[in-house]
């Protein structure tokens, strides 16, 4: 799967876990995605998206 939204393009961002001693260690995030069957100009498609963009409402999920 894709660490991407089709919807809102959030995708994997990079940074650095820092401990008590300012030691780094570098860091993933990966956005929370999931395939769902939705409406695309009218016909049934998969598609990677996040949760913040089906809890908005911005995706009509097909049944």
């Amino acid at each position: 799967m894709a660490n991407r939204c089709e919807i809102c393009g959030k995708e994997t961002s990079f940074g650095k876990n820092v401990s008590n001693s300012n030691h780094r260690v570098n860091r993933k995030r990966r956005p929370n995605l999931k395939q769902v069957k939705a409406w695309k100009d009218g016909k049934k498609v998969k598609m990677t998206v996040c949760t913040d963009c089906i809890k908005s409402g911005k995706v009509k999920k097909a049944i």
